[in-house]
Formats: structure tokens, C-alpha cells, sequence
């Protein structure tokens, strides 16, 4: 699933390339054919994203929300655009590019408030400057879930998955298995300087480096990863690899569904 640098990326190349115009909008899928029809041809005011989520907001009182999920995925074409191939859930055509949108877990139009209701129940985004991390904490603290389960709650920090979780805690020498009221506070916002540094690379990037440039391959001599998700890792998919700190083989273990990773020496807390 693509995490909230993705969604970053994608609002800043849409605010660029289709805000303030008006834009034809429809679905050759048929699934959202409703809510294109009655945003087609106006103005796009902005695209933002929030975590994993992107808005197209329309006025008046119309927003098209996104969520990629597993299989979502914007393809930008440039104008004049071909036919839609396969099952296009919607288009988008600016004067210069169009953007296809296959296989999101939602597309949906909403209302302002709605929109609002929608954003109200998730965390803090890292990416956003309007973040404020001491919300984040709060529900953190309340739980005797671990620290890796609650990193993956939207509701705790918006836009934060697999690679970014496995590679903060190991960053910050955290045991996976903390419960997050345990988690101090000092820890907390050196935990969040991470994310917000790490993530922000990754949208100006688009890759999701984190290793610091002392441990990058080009200054200790080792090969760079090779991995179709790119960047430079400290222990995400590298189970049973050495650690690039202890030479610890990287651990692995299922939580909620995903596959987590550490280090036993470098996070034993």
C-alpha cells in the first residue's frame, strides 16, 4: 500500500497540473459515473493529500476523495489522451495531461463536511503543516497496544506504513513489542522529527530512503540494495541479513496482517 509520500507526491503533481481550470471528469469504468457527472467540467480549486488520502476539491461544496489501498494506482497521460484501457474508475483531463485512476479502494464524492468528518478521525500527518504530534501522543499513550501495531493506526499517525514504522523504530532503537503508553515523551517527538524528515525526503525524492548518510552505501563499501521498492534500508525486507549496525540478523514476525522487521540487539529498549 502506498504510504503518505505517495499521496504527496500525486496532490502536488495534480494542484500543478490541474488546478485552477476547469477539467472534464468521468468514469469509463461506470462505478463512479454518478460523481463524475456533477464535478465534470468544473474548476479543480486544489488537490491535497492528508496520510493516505487525496482530495480533489470542487466548488462549490464538492470534493472527490481517494484512497489507493492495495491496488490503486493514478497513471498521467499527456493530451490528446488514447481510449481508457481496462477498468479506468476515473478520468481526469486538464489542458496539457489527464490522469487515468484504476483499482482504488475508494472514490467517492463527498460533501465539505464530509470531507472534514473523514479527516477528523485520522492523526497527525508528518507531511501536513498544519500536524500537531501532541494528538498523536495522546491516543498513543492511552494504549497497551505496541508501539509497531499503533504506528500503523491512521488514528494515531496519519500516512505511516510498513517501511516507514519498521525503519523509525529502528532509527530510535525502540522494541517493536513496547506498549505505547510506555513509549516516553521524549522518544515520541524524536520519533516524530523522523517521520517528518523522512517522509518529506520522500516526496521530494520519490523513494524512501532511511539510512543516514553515514551508513549509505557510496562511504561503507557495501552493495546498494537491490529491491523493487528502492531506497536504502536499515532492516525493512531484510530478514536474516546482517544489521548494518551489529551484523545481527534482522528479525521478522507477522503483526496485524503485515510483516514486521528489527533488529534484537540494536531495539532491545
Amino acid at each position: 500500500m502506498p504510504e503518505g509520500h505517495v499521496l504527496h507526491r500525486l496532490a502536488r503533481l495534480h494542484q500543478q497540473r490541474y488546478a485552477g481550470s476547469a477539467v472534464r471528469v468521468h468514469s469509463p469504468q461506470g462505478r463512479f459515473a454518478s460523481g463524475a457527472s456533477l464535478v465534470d467540467g468544473l474548476v479543480l480549486d486544489r488537490a491535497e493529500a492528508y496520510g493516505k488520502h487525496l482530495l480533489h476539491v470542487y466548488a462549490p461544496d464538492r470534493v472527490v476523495h481517494v484512497h489507493l489501498g492495495l491496488y490503486g494506482k493514478f497513471t498521467e497521460l499527456p493530451v490528446p489522451l488514447e481510449e481508457p484501457r481496462g477498468k479506468v474508475r476515473m478520468r481526469v483531463v486538464g489542458s496539457t495531461h489527464g490522469t487515468d485512476l484504476r483499482g482504488p479502494a475508494a472514490c467517492e464524492l463527498l460533501t465539505e463536511d464530509e470531507a472534514t468528518t473523514l479527516l477528523s478521525r485520522l492523526g497527525p500527518d508528518p507531511l501536513r503543516e498544519d500536524a500537531d504530534p501532541e494528538r498523536g501522543w495522546e491516543r498513543l499513550t492511552r494504549s497497551r497496544s505496541t508501539i509497531a501495531a499503533l504506528l500503523m493506526d491512521q488514528k494515531i499517525v496519519s500516512g505511516v506504513g510498513n517501511i516507514y514504522r519498521a525503519e523509525v523504530l529502528f532509527r530510535r532503537g525502540i522494541p517493536p513489542e513496547l506498549p505505547g503508553r510506555e513509549l516516553d515523551h521524549d522518544r515520541w517527538k524524536l520519533l516524530w522529527r523522523d517521520l517528518v524528515e523522512l517522509m518529506a525526503d520522500g516526496v521530494r525524492s520519490g523513494r524512501m530512503d532511511t539510512v543516514r548518510p553515514e551508513d549509505m552505501p557510496e562511504v561503507t563499501g557495501r552493495e546498494p540494495r537491490q529491491d523493487r521498492h528502492g531506497g536504502e534500508v536499515y532492516v525493512y525486507r531484510r530478514a536474516g541479513q546482517p544489521c548494518l549496525h551489529c551484523s545481527t540478523p534482522v528479525a521478522t514476525s507477522e503483526l496485524v496482517g503485515r510483516k514486521l522487521y528489527w533488529c534484537p540487539t540494536c531495539q532491545r529498549g
